[in-house]
């Protein structure tokens, strides 16, 4: 009996998931955060998360118009860019602040590289180290978490890893705390179970994987368990992992399918120099957080990962 054998084009698998429909459950995944966000710092939250999110919205609308491109609103994609900004501030920041970081991420960030698909950085992040650049006093002054019944609106304090980086003594700070958001931070950084409620959902749809989450956060883990103690090998690698953006940018950010490697052995690449980055700042740069600035890095050499990790054609040796 004889069967043909059928040869076409790619693609050759067909999936009902569209990039609409991906990048709207990312938005359903990142809705935790934001309530967590709500109950730590207060309204505020809701109010720099909105305008942010409208103005990264209005940014792509008019340079769609501007370019003459078809403006894609619809999928999605800049809500999630003005989202993740926000959850990258500090809750009591100017509301100008958030819409400038807007206009940058998506105009600079984004559409001066062609639009979504096209661009090199995951356009939050650059809207972040820009606003961090120009109004430094801003992006560092945080709100520690509403107390009810204490007799005032909200007080301002360091991160746990601001203090740490200056040397003082943590105190009155869990583990547990540390988990639940109890403590200053940006926004959507601060409740590790939130995100982690929200990471569940994209791996269980399968719009993440675990390679680039998993080798990020082990590797930092890793890493200043050895440099971050007073002495080799007795650094609090738990502390590490539970403070400051590691799980919003281990999930969220560092796994952006424009701007990281498409196999999974690229991915694990990534994930390490993600966190050795990440690790390396920390411990001996200038800030406190290197998780913003260790993404970004590593987005710059996809395209070399993604050169020397390709899978084989199919038949070639």
């Amino acid at each position: 009996m004889e069967s043909n054998l059928i040869v076409s084009g790619s693609p050759h698998i067909h999936k009902k998931e569209s990039v609409s429909r991906i990048m709207w459950t990312v938005v359903l995944s990142l809705i935790p955060a934001a309530v967590a966000g709500v109950i730590i710092f207060g309204w505020d939250v809701l109010w720099v998360t909105l305008v942010a999110t409208v103005a990264a919205v209005l940014t792509e609308w008019i340079c769609g118009l501007l370019t003459k491109k078809k403006v894609t609103i619809s999928d999605g994609s800049a809500v999630i860019t003005g989202i993740l900004l926000a959850y990258n501030l500090p809750s009591n920041v100017p509301l100008w602040l958030p819409i400038i970081g807007a206009v940058f991420s998506i105009a600079i960030g984004k559409q001066i590289f062609g639009g979504l698909g096209q661009n090199i950085f995951n356009p939050a992040l650059v809207g972040r180290v820009f606003l961090m650049a120009s109004w430094p006093k801003y992006m560092t002054t945080f709100t520690q978490p509403l107390r009810a019944g204490a007799g005032y609106d909200a007080l301002t304090s360091a991160t746990p890893l601001a203090i740490l980086k200056e040397g003082k003594i943590l105190e009155h700070i869990s583990y547990w705390d540390l988990f639940l958001g109890k403590h200053g931070g940006c926004i959507g950084e601060v409740c590790i179970l939130a995100l982690l409620i929200g990471a569940a959902i994209l791996l269980i749809k399968g719009y993440i994987s675990w390679h680039i989450p998993a080798s990020f956060i082990l590797t930092t883990a890793g890493f200043t368990y050895i440099f971050a103690g007073t002495q080799l090998f007795h650094g609090d690698w738990l502390f590490h992992i539970l403070s400051g953006g590691l799980i919003l940018g281990a999930f969220f950010m560092a796994t952006d399918y424009v701007a990281t490697p498409l196999t999974a052995k690229g991915q694990l690449i990534f994930g390490v120099g993600c966190g050795l980055f990440t690790a390396i700042i920390r411990i001996w740069g200038g800030y406190p957080e290197g998780v913003s600035y260790a993404i970004l890095m590593m987005n710059a050499t996809t395209p070399f990962i993604d050169r020397y990790t390709k899978n084989k054609i199919y038949g070639t040796k």
